[in-house]
């Protein structure tokens, strides 16, 4: 096996995988990039994780706020479930109870079976602003995160795990730059090559293009379709975008609008994988799955 062209590495990968946690690998960081004809592998049927009765309520009585009631969900390891709603639906609190930042009022969170015990690196988040460490560069905020993860892999070794992300996302040429030195669509690569180099199980996205334009919004889509692919990562994302969730999801949950948003329905997005925006187009399904979103969100906004 001969190193990536753009990104030649000191080490070979198999001396690195040795001396890495299993959960890094495989990494495989002497492949060449996925090819647009990546054949998805079979989701296994048992969920990594699921939701039981969840609910979240803040006051008590009359002053109580509801902002998740009952929720119910079950997520298959290696899918990715798109979350849509209007403003108010609970869609970002959703998120933050699965990454355990807040914890639920009643029900139970699952992961693998087990009751989740607080955050942790098993759950990579990327939030609508990068976040970024704004002293630190690219390289050292992406490396910030593997230091903690894996602090008994040498220096070296952490450092080509960062060098490959970076590249994986196209910032191998400014990775020695500071945040202010960034656009925001770099800034939020950064952000998503540090997600991916924790290697989580499960990567929670709250509205990660939200802040950018649309074209840097394609592109990042983009981006972030291959590099799930060749992780096959479990992945959720909030997004207020249905051309997104349809573009990036295997299912759409559709939450209600509040008081007590809860999930309205899930629409399963048959579409072929590796998708592009102008495959999506074409595709006949397309346009169908587009319409039920839309008369969903619809029948939401006028009960």
């Amino acid at each position: 096996m001969r190193a990536l062209d753009w990104a030649p590495l000191p080490m070979t990968a198999p001396a690195l995988r040795k001396s890495l946690p299993p959960l890094v690998w495989p990494l495989t960081l002497t492949e060449e990039p996925a090819s647009q004809s990546l054949v998805v592998a079979p989701l296994p049927s048992a969920p990594l994780l699921e939701l039981r009765g969840v609910s979240k309520h803040y006051g008590s009585g009359q002053r109580q706020t509801r902002l998740l009631d009952d929720i119910n969900l079950q997520v298959t390891a290696g899918e990715f479930v798109a979350i849509v709603g209007y403003s108010g639906s609970g869609k970002t609190t959703l998120i933050s109870l699965m990454a355990s930042l807040i914890a639920p009022t009643s029900g139970r969170i699952l992961k693998e079976g087990k009751a989740l015990a607080g955050p942790g690196p098993d759950r990579g988040i990327v939030f609508q602003a990068p976040s970024l460490v704004p002293w630190m560069t690219a390289f050292e905020n992406v490396l910030l995160g593997i230091a903690q993860v894996y602090p008994h892999a040498v220096t070296s070794e952490q450092q080509q795990i960062a060098i490959y992300y970076l590249t994986r996302v196209g910032l191998r040429e400014a990775m020695h730059k500071r945040p202010a030195e960034l656009s925001k669509g770099m800034q939020q690569r950064v952000g998503i090559a540090r997600a991916f180099a924790l290697q989580p199980k499960l990567l929670l996205l709250d509205e990660p293009f939200g802040m950018l334009d649309s074209l840097t919004r394609w592109e990042l889509q983009e981006v972030l379709m291959e590099v799930w692919s060749r992780n096959q990562l479990t992945a959720i994302c909030v997004t207020h975008d249905i051309d997104e969730a349809l573009l990036l999801s295997d299912r759409v949950v559709m939450m209600t609008n509040g008081p007590k948003p809860r999930v309205g329905g899930i629409l399963k997005v048959d579409l072929p994988r590796h998708r592009s925006r102008r495959a999506l187009l074409d595709h006949p399904d397309y346009y169908r799955l587009r319409e039920e979103l839309l008369e969903f969100l619809i029948s939401c906004d006028h009960p």
